[in-house]
């Protein structure tokens, strides 16, 4: 089946997470994808070896030196005909490389460059850091979505589309960066807003969205819309109170909550934590 990116070819020199996510993504979509990496390795295939390999299993995997001249040759053999090439170092790595305006050299090629802060991309970070500022996370727990990461991916891809789409009609190619804080912040605008977090109405406030226990766990309600709300009160009973649907569900199983959510069309599930990858 053809695929929307058919014939588009990409460079990935990004290691750790946004860069490698990003490139998977594209390469789903059809891009032919040449993933190079240091002679030691992509860190993520310590850190989480289960999902580096799905994220890699599109892609060709090189292993190239770049600070060594011939290993360097064969990274612009790479970039000769391709379209676009993501990178996630400081720009001044980058600069060194002679790729922060690749385009100059190879007119096809658009960078994608991922940097952690848009104004001062020199500074180090990562999710934990870019969290922290933008109301996402919940000290002293760690966060269990490396939400800024994921995000910054996505805008990443999105940005490379639309480099092609530049591309494609002024036959100009040039450097796009894509800040990992500022996917944050765009997270932390649920919180801003007062839409999620502490109090806000779907962080707790409104009782036919949350979590509640039962017999051997917990469920997550979704019903926000009006008429899910009111079939939930009619269907357990309840007043529409946090306490009264506590009272309905407490003595129900997951299994028992789904099948009566399923048989009304209650946007209802029980919370449960997946294995990890290969167990």
């Amino acid at each position: 089946m053809t695929q929307p990116l058919d014939g588009v070819r990409v460079v990935s020199l990004a290691v750790n997470l946004p860069g490698p996510l990003a490139a998977a993504r594209l390469a789903e979509l059809g891009a032919r994808v040449t993933k190079v990496e240091p002679p030691n390795g992509d860190p993520l295939a310590a850190a989480a070896p289960d999902w580096y390999r799905m994220l890699v299993e599109r892609q060709e995997l090189v292993a190239l030196d770049v600070k060594q001249a011939a290993d360097r040759a064969k990274l612009d053999e790479l970039l000769t005909d391709a379209d676009l090439l993501i990178t996630s170092m400081r720009p001044s790595a980058l600069a060194r490389l002679g790729l922060a305006q690749p385009q100059e050299r190879f007119p096809r090629l658009s960078l994608i460059e991922i940097v952690g802060h848009a104004d001062e991309p020199e500074t180090p970070g990562h999710d934990l850091n870019y969290q922290a500022v933008h109301a996402t996370l919940t000290p002293p727990a760690m966060p269990t979505v490396p939400i800024a990461d994921m995000l910054g991916a996505e805008r990443a891809v999105s940005t490379a589309l639309a480099a092609l789409v530049r591309r494609a009609n002024t036959g100009v190619a040039q450097p796009y960066r894509v800040a990992l804080e500022d996917a944050a912040a765009r997270a932390g605008d649920a919180v801003r807003y007062r839409l999620m977090g502490p109090g806000a109405v779907l962080g707790g406030a409104f009782p036919g969205y949350g979590i509640y226990p039962c017999k051997d766990g917990f469920v997550a309600l979704g019903a926000v819309e009006p008429h899910f709300f009111m079939r939930t009160i009619e269907t357990f009973g309840a007043s529409g109170s946090h306490e009264s649907l506590r009272d309905a569900f407490a003595d129900k199983t997951i299994d028992e909550l789904e099948t009566i959510a399923a048989r009304v069309d209650i946007p209802l599930n029980g919370i449960r934590i997946p294995a990890p990858a290969g167990e």
